[in-house]
């Protein structure tokens, strides 16, 4: 299954209600994950730009942009994105795709 990364990160309102009641919110994320039929392989926390990200794997592209609307949705989150991750074995045939698809892109005025 493909693997995604979600970063987030909250709101004010979100930090408030966590310093109320602290709570940790892995069960919620995974659930939220099986949901669109995929597997939850960790949720972090760090210091940054983002609050947050969560490591996944689901079947497929629509999946997980279901699951980055269902979270965003929510209103409990100032930011949201989702990328899919690339193996570092799967790179080479990644770098050779774009080397074929290169040869028949035209920069914009060429």
């Amino acid at each position: 299954m493909p693997q995604f990364a979600l970063f987030f990160s909250y709101t004010p309102e979100t930090w408030a209600a966590l310093l109320t009641k602290p709570a940790d919110r892995t069960a919620a994320v995974r659930e939220a994950v099986e949901g669109v039929g995929g597997t939850l392989d960790a949720l972090w926390y760090m210091l940054g730009e983002d609050d947050g990200m969560v490591l996944f794997e689901v079947p497929d592209a629509s999946a997980a942009a279901a699951l980055s609307l269902a979270v965003t949705s929510s209103g409990s989150f100032s930011s949201v994105r989702t990328a899919q991750l690339i193996a570092a074995g799967d790179l080479p045939d990644v770098l050779t795709a774009a080397g074929t698809a290169r040869g028949g892109y035209r920069r914009p005025g060429d």
